[in-house]
């Protein structure tokens, strides 16, 4: 039994004229649909929701006549209603679903002369094609080919690869500060009370990954309540992220310091304003999170700038720790795209689940880059309109990218590291889009970025004869943060 997806055109008898397309759940072995609007033949739409169409005295002699007729699913197959609908003269079968859109699996050898068209179609899009288009309604049925290649993806690379670059060179920063505290006596006691840096030790990392897989168990089994509680700690931490991005920009700006005293604190001004921006920056994503037309600019602002700050705030301690953590995530993440569905009772990969959604949850994790499909498809309209890269493909091979820029700092060593890392990464995520393009299916983007980013760090220490200084790194003092948001 194949199952795929079609679009139905449906075009109104107004003026002005209104036309909108419609999702539709098809069998091809049964129907053959013609790939372009251009070759298709529209009919005009009989609307006979109110019956289910199993006996064919439920419809008026005549009154099917070259039409398409839409009828409701339920007490007998959709072959038996085909073949009631094509004896009344109908030319195109709609069945329509109020619990949603699966497989046609019967049997079609039972019926090998039926040849109309026969596709299903959710029972709520019929009624907002007679809210929206009216009564008088003309519908075509076709399925454009897949796109090899979605220019969508062109705007996550240019995403992704900015976000890794420009939060390794913050890292950079951050650390040219702390050396220049460090040899200032003066300044290491303010600095150190600035410092916010949290460090993993391998033990750390470990914990940070058994924790992960916890979360992503957790959220499988538990997701319509735990949903809202992600919502919320991303409210919270996009807020503060996006403040701390901003406010790094506006210290460099000599303008608007005057101060306010609040509770034995002197506080700038420009900053209040900020902090109040940013609370409402998050609070409208929160609101309107579900608005597609637009909440995925705002999600995705607040996305790169939680990325940003995590990959500067969180420092790995030397590359021993970066190949214990991206090594052990990447395990992670196959495990979870490939191996879960020989687990699970539906075979279906609990990464992906967790991602689309269990039990067709409308309520989405708030952990990716979300951008909208530009190539139109019968996928696009059905169930994927937006080109999707998780949250921790971007914070985790760019932790690597952040200590290959500190290293290069402590060592004066002109960006080498930091600059092949980030090549290496951009090369990663082609990678990883060609095999997407290839395969058809979704991929988990670690498995091609970490031995990128991993093997290109060690070639430039082996042949820079500095591996043993770039495994062990420096010491930092140790500290620890959740995984939320890299499940």
């Amino acid at each position: 039994i194949r199952a795929e997806e079609g679009i139905l055109h449906a075009a109104g008898n107004v003026v002005p004229p209104k036309v909108k397309d419609y999702c539709v759940i098809y069998n091809s072995n049964w129907t053959t649909l013609p790939g372009s609007l251009d070759n298709a033949t529209f009919r005009i739409l009989e609307n006979l929701t109110s019956t289910v169409l199993c006996n064919s005295s439920e419809v008026a002699p005549g009154l099917l006549k070259d039409k398409a007729v839409v009828v409701m699913r339920g007490n007998c197959t959709f072959l038996e209603k085909a073949i009631i609908a094509e004896s009344l003269g109908a030319k195109m079968l709609l069945i329509a679903s109020k619990p949603g859109l699966s497989p046609l699996t019967d049997n079609k050898t039972e019926f090998k002369d039926v040849t109309l068209p026969i596709a299903l179609i959710r029972y709520s899009d019929i009624m907002d094609m007679q809210l929206t288009l009216g009564n008088e309604v003309n519908v075509t049925l076709y399925s454009p080919p897949l796109p090899e290649f979605d220019c969508s993806m062109v705007v996550i690379f240019v995403i992704a690869v900015f976000t890794v670059a420009l939060g390794g060179y913050w890292s950079g920063v951050s650390e040219l500060e702390n050396l220049k505290a460090m040899a200032n006596p003066g300044e290491r006691e303010t600095r150190r009370k600035k410092e916010e840096n949290v460090t993993f030790t391998p033990l750390t990392v470990i914990f940070f990954v058994v924790i992960c897989c916890v979360m992503l168990i957790l959220l499988y089994f538990f997701y319509k309540w735990l949903v809202y509680v992600i919502i919320s700690v991303f409210c919270l931490a996009s807020a503060m992220s996006l403040y701390n991005c901003l406010a790094a920009l506006i210290g460099e700006v000599p303008f608007g310091l005057c101060r306010v005293t609040c509770c034995s604190r002197n506080i700038e001004v420009r900053l209040i304003f900020l902090a109040g921006f940013c609370i409402a920056a998050s609070v409208v994503w929160a609101v309107f999170r579900n608005e597609d037309r637009w909440a995925w600019i705002l999600q995705d602002i607040l996305g790169v700038a939680f990325c940003l700050n995590f990959i500067k705030t969180l420092k790995m301690p030397n590359f021993k720790s970066c190949v214990i953590l991206l090594g052990l995530l990447l395990l992670y993440d196959v495990f979870f795209v490939f191996i879960t569905p020989f687990i699970t009772k539906n075979g279906a990969s609990i990464m992906v689940e967790v991602a689309a959604g269990p039990f067709g949850n409308s309520e989405k994790l708030p952990v990716v880059i979300r951008v909208p499909r530009l190539e139109y498809s019968a996928a696009t309209l059905c169930d994927m309109p937006f080109s999707l890269l998780g949250f921790g493909d971007i914070i985790v091979p760019g932790l690597l990218v952040a200590y290959c820029r500190r290293f290069d700092v402590q060592t004066s060593s002109s960006s080498v590291y930091y600059i092949s890392c980030t090549i290496a990464y951009s090369v990663g995520m082609v990678l990883t889009f060609v095999v997407l393009a290839l395969m058809k299916m979704g991929q988990p983007a670690l498995l091609y970025l970490v031995p990128c980013t991993l093997i290109t760090s060690s070639l430039i220490a082996w042949k820079r004869k500095e591996m043993k200084k770039f495994w062990k790194g420096s010491n930092y003092q140790v500290g620890w943060m959740p995984c939320t948001f890299l499940v």
